[in-house]
């Protein structure tokens, strides 16, 4: 028998995570009009905290012509009256928000080269400092700006003080030759850099280590870059201990894959792996990843499930995100049970690990009964089994 369609997405009451929504913004500046989001952009439901001071702030500022905004989001900056946005994103979910909104993205994370996209260079840039993704992230960040704001030009620069903000001011200020925070609203702060004539800092290096016989390659701002989170440690303990789990031959499927080392130990084991993530750095380690350990697999760029056709599988693996930006976000997390109703085959398996505290089992037993294999530090690993 033919197996059913696969559907866009789940069109359940509860699962509205693909639907685009105005973005929430404070009374003052809703005549500019609101930005699209969805669930897994950073600011969801409104806009990132401190792209909106940087908004305020360039239109105070008046400013015109075109911005290149190397962290676009929903796009929020293309409201700036006289402003031609270029927008830049490497997260799915804000691809899909911008596509919304009938502007064309590039496609790209920190380090690519953009001058294929836009020979002409904007004399104003644009970049929100992503700070909770780390050091190594932020600072190819600045890197990145410098690469494409001409001498002459400025960039805006905008994060949270309590990331490191200040610190990563001071290192673009020497890189650029000259700049000055500008704008304060509680911990949130914006910069302008004036870009003098010189070299370019270098990016920062992908980590590389080995976890659980797996050589894993972390580029800047993926999670766990630097060595295996402790969460994926005891899924893969708990992996290896299930008695009778045999993957050869299975098509598994490892889902918010990150550097890849869920995926790429599965693959080891015999198992036809797909891996998937909405952030575009994470899916190019994956890659490296594969590539390190002589795997095959496919790595996928894609907000939860969007982008995998009509695959179906035997197996999910996920230690799935509960954070997007700053705070605690279940959404995103909550659609890769939904997405796990979807894809899997009938008596298929969805094992995933979560903190304590997080409250996935009424989701996950929509899906079918629910089972705690482990329970442990402060984690548990739950599993499912797809009704026939």
């Amino acid at each position: 028998m033919k197996p059913a369609p696969i559907p866009k997405h789940d069109t359940s009451p509860q699962s509205s995570y693909f639907q685009i929504r105005a973005a929430q913004l404070p009374p003052a500046l809703r005549e500019y009009g609101a930005p699209p989001t969805k669930p897994g952009v950073r600011g969801y439901p409104g806009v990132d905290d401190a792209q909106l001071l940087l908004f305020q702030t360039m239109l105070k500022r008046k400013v015109r012509g075109p911005v290149l905004d190397l962290s676009a989001m929903g796009g929020l900056l293309a409201s700036l009256p006289g402003v031609e946005l270029r927008p830049v994103e490497g997260a799915a979910a804000a691809l899909t928000a911008l596509r919304a909104d009938g502007l064309e993205p590039v496609v790209a994370a920190p380090g690519d080269d953009l001058q294929a996209h836009f020979p002409e260079p904007a004399r104003t840039v644009a970049c929100v400092l992503a700070g909770d993704r780390g050091t190594a992230y932020a600072q190819a960040q600045v890197s990145w700006a410098h690469a494409h704001t001409p001498p002459g030009g400025k960039l805006y620069l905008a994060g949270d003080k309590a990331k490191g903000f200040d610190r990563y001011v001071r290192a673009a200020s020497r890189a650029f030759g000259t700049g000055e925070t500008i704008a304060r609203d509680g911990g949130m702060r914006v910069a302008v850099l004036t870009r003098r004539p010189g070299p370019t800092p270098e990016l920062p290096a992908a980590e590389s280590y080995e976890d659980h016989g797996v050589k894993v390659a972390g580029l800047p701002g993926v999670f766990s870059a630097a060595r295996a989170d402790k969460a994926t440690g005891i899924l893969l303990d708990t992996l290896s201990a299930l008695p009778g789990l045999d993957l050869s031959g299975q098509a598994v499927l490892d889902l918010g894959c990150g550097t890849g080392l869920i995926g790429a130990w599965a693959a080891q084991r015999g198992a036809a792996v797909t891996l998937a993530d909405g952030d575009l750095q994470s899916v190019r380690s994956a890659r490296l990843t594969l590539e390190a350990n002589g795997l095959a697999g496919e790595a996928v760029h894609s907000d939860v499930d969007s982008e995998l056709g009509e695959r179906r599988f035997d197996l999910i693996l996920t230690n799935p995100p509960f954070h997007v930006g700053r705070g605690v976000v279940l959404d995103v997390a909550r659609e890769f049970i939904a997405a796990a109703r979807r894809r899997l085959n009938p008596g298929g398996r969805l094992i995933l690990v979560a903190n304590d505290f997080l409250p996935y089992e009424a989701e996950l037993a929509a899906l079918g009964p629910a089972e705690v294999l482990t329970h442990e530090r402060g984690f548990k690993v739950l599993s499912a089994c797809k009704r026939a």
